[in-house]
């Protein structure tokens, strides 16, 4: 039993290492699996997709450096507008957690390398003089909004005939083989599963590897029966869209949701250091907690997941120490989203959902509520870290459910020595019977900022911390697995008695949707394989050529080649390497080509 979880813990780690080549953990085929199509198979997504400058550039972290390579390697004169943007956007990164003295000294190199002169860096002949001298004006008030008119008249340049010419270029016709590649189905095979992590309601979670790229995440399984006879699809598939809608460091971001024959996953940020049940009760001991500096910071990062979260209208419904899970660095992030819901603007949600001992007493008496759940059980959190065990339930003491909720509505938490004074008064504040009268609750969707002015966290430096430039109080050690042995982790019963059935498949279809692109992209360069695979062709001058995939010829040439009396010939007498389907040129109406002299 034990030599089974060792071996499973090992091949987890050699994984999370890359591997013992120098691949990384990417599959021996990954340059097949991610070979480009021909680009006549993919030029008609840009009829189906939204082409525009904000989405393609602004949003698509592959859009982003395509434009830019154009730029840079065909107009250069254009490559001055997205430096000024680069600057720009660096800038306000250190602006937020810097002192004022280099604040403004960031700004007024930026003033006066763009803005002020006339030589070949400026971009004042497409920012109107009245807006550059409002920008002076500013710089001067010691504002920190000093460029954004500026950025308008930028952006609105570039997204004219700069981004014309790239649309008509090969980079784009690269960016629509990228998409391509993007929209191609997931399946349980696009994947290497490794052992079990944990559970959640509907089934377990693995680790997993993409074999084309090597990046490791987690793998959260629904099992369809389990689902279905709990008649949790509307839960499954909120959480999904829910996930979906969120890109946050304070958030499990979803990468890919596909399904299997018995199965519906959902495949999110792998968090290698553990979740805070764990490090509370494994970790350390009964009588120390996790101190008041951790619970300080992962307190911080949960209250910005919150904050996150409730800005966007969603109210978690499910902090607890299990579901705050630390990174590779010792960060955290809020994880499972099943029981969030969305809350209307100026509304209200009600549902007794939850896990017992954490939930609020307007949730347990079944009351109308909008984000004043997330606080209360926020304030069990900070509690439970500090003291090691949570604020209405002793350590390992069995109790009743019933007994929990009325000490929840009823009895008021102890505190210890292990508390301080701004500890003790952050918990009693938020742990409120009265959500009237609780902390964060006074301003809807804006409540996190109370919180955050709270005095327990008055050394913290919150930009520094959103910025991720805090360093964690504790780091995991990277050749440890902190989960429990994976004999230990309780296995799910067989699903009895339900059957799946086509009417299903509507609701499978609605899930079932493949890579999400934001982090599909964002995988593809941050594990090389953008750099090894974006390659153009050279001419005799040192310039960029399209390859022979993004060689595009009209239809009626195309047919060209299947006339004449040497098809015979060609196919069966002299018959060349079999070509790959995704490399075989299709006909191209008239209308998708681009301008002869336009297309290199």
């Amino acid at each position: 039993m034990e030599l089974e979880n060792i071996v499973a813990n090992t091949v987890y780690l050699k994984a999370r290492e890359g591997g013992s080549d120098s691949n990384k953990g990417k599959s021996k085929k990954w340059r097949k699996i991610l070979q480009f199509p021909h680009i006549s198979q993919c030029i008609d997504i840009k009829t189906k997709i939204d082409v525009g400058y904000d989405y393609v550039v602004d949003q698509q972290p592959i859009g982003k450096l395509l434009f830019r390579q154009f730029c840079e390697r065909n107009r250069p004169d254009y490559h001055k507008y997205n430096s000024f943007l680069d600057a720009f956007y660096a800038q306000v990164e250190r602006y937020e957690v810097e002192v004022d003295e280099t604040r403004l000294a960031l700004a007024v190199d930026i003033f006066g390398k763009y803005l002020k002169t006339e030589d070949c860096d400026a971009v004042t002949d497409v920012v109107g003089r009245q807006t550059i001298d409002d920008a002076s004006a500013l710089l001067e008030g010691g504002s920190k909004d000093i460029f954004s008119e500026c950025i308008k008249y930028v952006k609105c340049f570039l997204a004219g005939t700069p981004f014309g010419e790239f649309e008509r270029s090969m980079y784009f016709h690269r960016y629509l083989q990228w998409k391509w590649l993007e929209a191609q189905p997931v399946t349980q095979n696009t994947f290497r599963m490794y052992r079990v992590l944990g559970k959640g309601g509907f089934g377990e979670v693995c680790a997993c590897q993409v074999r084309a790229t090597g990046k490791m995440y987690a793998c959260k399984k629904l099992e369809k029966k389990r689902i279905k006879k709990r008649k949790g699809e509307a839960m499954v598939l909120i959480e999904k869209q829910i996930l979906q809608r969120i890109n946050s460091r304070f958030v499990v971001n979803l990468a890919y949701a596909y399904e299997t024959k018995d199965a519906l996953c959902l495949v999110l940020t792998i968090m290698n250091g553990g979740d805070l049940k764990f490090h509370i009760y494994n970790m350390c001991g009964a009588e120390t907690g996790l101190g008041l500096e951790r619970a300080r910071f992962y307190a911080a990062q949960v209250a910005c997941g919150l904050e996150h979260l409730h800005k966007m209208g969603i109210v978690y419904r499910d902090c607890k120490p299990e579901n705050i899970l630390l990174d590779d660095a010792g960060h955290v992030r809020i994880s499972d989203l099943g029981l969030a819901v969305d809350v209307p603007e100026g509304g209200s949600v009600r549902g007794r959902v939850g896990t017992v001992g954490y939930m609020a007493p307007e949730v347990i008496d079944n009351e109308r509520y909008t984000f004043s759940p997330d606080w209360f059980s926020f304030g069990c959190l900070v509690y439970e870290m500090i003291e090691g065990r949570a604020p209405f339930r002793a350590r390992k003491e069995k109790v009743k459910r019933e007994d929990v909720d009325r000490r929840v509505k009823h009895e008021p938490e102890k505190y210890s020595s292990k508390f301080s004074e701004c500890s003790r008064a952050l918990c009693s504040s938020l742990l409120s019977k009265a959500a009237g009268a609780r902390l964060g609750c006074g301003a809807g969707r804006r409540g996190a900022a109370l919180v955050k002015a709270h005095r327990f966290f008055a050394h913290l430096n919150w930009a520094r911390l959103e910025a991720g430039m805090v360093p964690a109080p504790f780091v995991p050690d990277p050749h440890a697995v902190y989960a429990k042995d994976v004999l230990d982790i309780e296995q799910f019963s067989t699903v009895k008695g339900v059957n799946l059935d086509a009417a299903d498949d509507t609701f499978y279809g609605k899930f079932n949707t493949g890579s999400v692109s934001i982090p599909w992209q964002a995988e593809m360069i941050e594990t090389g394989c953008f750099k090894e695979l974006n390659v153009f062709a050279s001419t005799e001058e040192g310039r960029e050529a399209p390859t022979v995939d993004l060689q595009l010829v009209p239809s009626t040439a195309a047919a060209e080649e299947e006339k004449g009396c040497f098809v015979f010939a060609r196919r069966v007498l002299c018959p060349q390497k079999k070509v790959p389907a995704r490399l075989r040129p299709v006909s191209v109406p008239e209308h998708l080509l681009p301008p002869p002299a336009a297309s290199s």
